[in-house]
């Protein structure tokens, strides 16, 4: 079965993050295929390098990475919620005439219609999240 997976909600503040990951890493165990990780609203707050949580706290931006790099997913945060938080990639920091970027390893910035293309070639789209 092929699965897209949208994460709404960020990694610290609602289970949803949680969630989503484990979904997909018990998916992609199962021998399922996950089509795209499309990172919404706060769930974008995912894909920032910046996260440091304490050494005893889980690091779920890079354990998406991991899996991402592991069995090449494409992790795909939404732009405009991504400006919205301030979370740019090094192409969209040059353009919005920013000092830097902080985009994680294996995630990608692109638009809406990512998650419309999900959703028409998945098999399921599962939200997690409001």
């Amino acid at each position: 079965m092929r699965f897209g997976i949208v994460v709404n909600e960020g990694p610290y503040t609602h289970q949803a993050s949680d969630s989503a990951y484990r979904f997909a890493r018990a998916a992609l165990e199962k021998g399922h295929e996950i089509l795209r990780v499309f990172f919404y609203h706060d769930g974008v707050n995912n894909g920032t390098r910046f996260t440091v949580p304490p050494q005893d706290d889980r690091n779920l931006q890079r354990q998406w990475s991991e899996l991402a790099e592991a069995h090449k997913l494409d992790l795909v945060v939404c732009i405009a919620a991504a400006q919205r938080r301030g979370i740019l990639d090094a192409n969209e920091a040059k353009r919005q005439g920013k000092d830097g970027d902080n985009i994680a390893p294996g995630f990608r910035i692109s638009g809406l219609g990512q998650l419309i293309e999900a959703g028409i070639q998945a098999d399921r789209l599962v939200v997690f999240g409001d």
